[in-house]
């Protein structure tokens, strides 16, 4: 669970939902890492990259979504050939 305090109560929500979406896709990762064929995680990932594409992301923050589908990645070391 993560807890995001300081600023507006809408602002905290967002903040944490958007938060909440990142760590989901990290475990989702590592999920296929240890099993590439976890269709399961497979489509976690695919759900959260809609989220971050997604209109209501952007109602969310103006932070780029594809930018942060990118850090996500290089901070699992993701490589979608290896892990399917």
């Amino acid at each position: 669970m993560i807890y995001v305090t300081g600023g507006e109560p809408y602002e905290n929500l967002a903040n944490s939902i958007i938060a909440q979406a990142a760590e989901d896709y990290r475990t989702a990762i590592r999920d296929l890492k240890k099993c590439p064929y976890d269709y399961r995680s497979k489509d976690t990932l695919r759900e959260i990259e809609r989220f971050f594409r997604s209109a209501w992301y952007e109602k969310l923050t103006t932070v780029e979504g594809e930018m942060i589908l990118e850090r996500l990645r290089e901070e699992e070391d993701y490589d979608e050939e290896i892990c399917g």
